[in-house]
């Protein structure tokens, strides 16, 4: 059986299970050592006495009880199953007509040490390395009361043994905890990021319609005495820009308040925990009033005017503003020529674009719609877009395949649902590994699905792939209550 082959059958074995093996591989040493195998003039260790009569092999008998039931509590009970198995040591020993426990004896109890300094807290992996050692020098303790030799260099073997099985596991507990620790921080790290940079996007999104709010008072007040019915519309269009700029900010800053409170996002659950290996972060995003998409995203070239966005999207009521100033995307984002057609701040209707600019680095996307669109809050359509380009952002890095489908769900009232999903890897094509991607795409995500109040899931599909769902609650239309 080859390492390959080997490693899953090793992965298999419980704690449990490998004190036991190592107690009877143990067993099966010392009965080696006292018979002549071929190709030898005589046993290397002499039988004694004792182990050839009834009450030698009895010793023996229970010496391998306490080491199977220690076997059985080593993870429930740690402690108890490190006594058990010290007493199989030493009763092991005593048949043996030996100066020392053998480290054969000795195999379990270090397999045990090395399993509770990595499992258990540093107290109590303190404790269990001293009575490993305190047994023994208690061992060579009582054969120098009772006058007998003592086999000081098998005991520091032994001893060293044991201290080395729990350093190593000592150092394997506090590299998982680093790593977790890391884990943690990065994870961290990227929500903070991805709040930054929907930050931004709010503040482009105000500026925006305070702008169309100051172009449209202007234009009011130019015309309110020779054209009322104009200055009407203007003050309506205003008045629109307000109420819808002022109810997405409550509802972002209420819910970036309750996630301080909290001490977490919030958010949607995570599919069962299931994550993609290799995800991207969400990465930073370009100063106020640029289209920014974040580092490793497909990112979208060009600004024309919001009045050239599909019906579903926010429309604006003022042709005239000028497009944001544009800065240079991220080292690593995938950049496309210039096309009109983008609205400045993308949402829903920009779709079409991103599988364009998306096919260009090598994968279909097919965007379904179904339902009829509606116009949707900016921050909502933002974020819906937001949500889109990272996942297939990471179709495109990381998954493999050739194609991918992007659904968009407009037929409850109450919510839009979004669904990205991919096939799996195709043959021949090779995903991206390791090194370029932070692997912190889902909680940026999730971040912004949570601070939504919606819901997210991330996860395998049942027959090969992934599939990343979203749901954003809609706002009733105002003069609209609740059921």
């Amino acid at each position: 059986m080859s390492a390959a082959q080997a490693a899953p059958f090793l992965r298999k074995i419980t704690p449990g299970g490998g004190t036991a093996l190592a107690w009877l591989a143990g067993l099966l040493f010392t009965a080696l050592l006292r018979v002549r195998l071929p190709g030898q003039a005589e046993a290397e260790v002499l039988a004694g006495v004792v182990i050839l009569r009834w009450d030698g092999l009895t010793m023996l008998a229970l010496a391998t009880l306490l080491a199977l039931r220690g076997s059985v509590l080593l993870t429930r009970r740690p402690g108890a199953a490190l006594c058990h198995l010290l007493g199989a040591a030493v009763v092991g020993s005593l048949p043996l007509g030996v100066t020392a426990i053998p480290l054969a004896q000795y195999l379990a109890v270090d397999i045990a040490l090395y399993t509770i300094a990595v499992t258990r807290p540093h107290h109590e992996s303190d404790r269990a390395v001293f009575l490993g050692l305190g047994t023994i020098a208690g061992y060579l303790a009582v054969r120098l009361a009772c006058g007998w030799s003592v086999g000081t260099t098998t005991a520091l073997t032994v001893g060293l043994t044991a201290a080395v099985a729990w350093l190593l596991g000592r150092a394997q507990r506090q590299t998982r905890e680093h790593a977790e620790q890391t884990r943690l921080r990065i994870a961290e790290q990227a929500v903070t990021a991805e709040r930054l940079r929907i930050a931004r996007e709010m503040h482009d999104t105000v500026a925006h319609s305070i702008g169309i709010v100051a172009l449209q008072a202007g234009a009011a007040r130019r015309v309110i005495d020779n054209r009322p019915d104009q200055a009407r519309e203007a003050l309506a269009a205003i008045e629109t820009a307000s109420r819808e700029t002022l109810a997405g900010l409550r509802r972002m800053l209420g819910a970036l308040r309750t996630a301080d409170e909290d001490g977490h996002g919030g958010g949607g659950g995570d599919g069962g925990g299931a994550t993609k290996q290799g995800l991207r972060g969400a990465g930073g995003s370009a100063g106020p009033g640029t289209d920014s998409a974040p580092s490793g995203t497909l990112a979208l070239s060009g600004t024309p005017s919001p009045s050239e966005t599909p019906p579903h999207s926010q429309k604006s009521p003022h042709p005239e503003m000028p497009p944001p100033t544009e800065t240079p995307p991220p080292p690593d984002t995938l950049t496309f020529p210039k096309a009109p057609g983008l609205p400045e701040m993308p949402g829903l209707a920009a779709l079409d674009r991103l599988a364009e600019t998306t096919a260009a680095a090598g994968v279909q996307v097919a965007v379904r719609w179904i339902g009829a669109p509606r116009p949707l809050p900016p921050d909502i359509d933002l974020s819906a877009f937001r949500l889109v380009q990272e996942s297939v952002t990471n179709v495109v890095r990381h998954s493999g395949a050739d194609r991918c489908t992007v659904t968009v769900d407009h037929r409850d009232p109450e919510a839009l649902a979004l669904t990205v999903e991919d096939l799996g890897p195709t043959p021949g094509r090779e995903r991206e590994r390791s090194g370029g991607g932070s692997g912190y795409g889902l909680p940026g995500m999730r971040e912004r699905v949570g601070l939504l109040h919606g819901d997210f899931t991330a996860g395998p599909r049942p027959d090969g792939g992934f599939r990343v769902t979203a749901r954003l609650p809609l706002p009733l239309p105002t003069g609209v209550t609740p059921a």
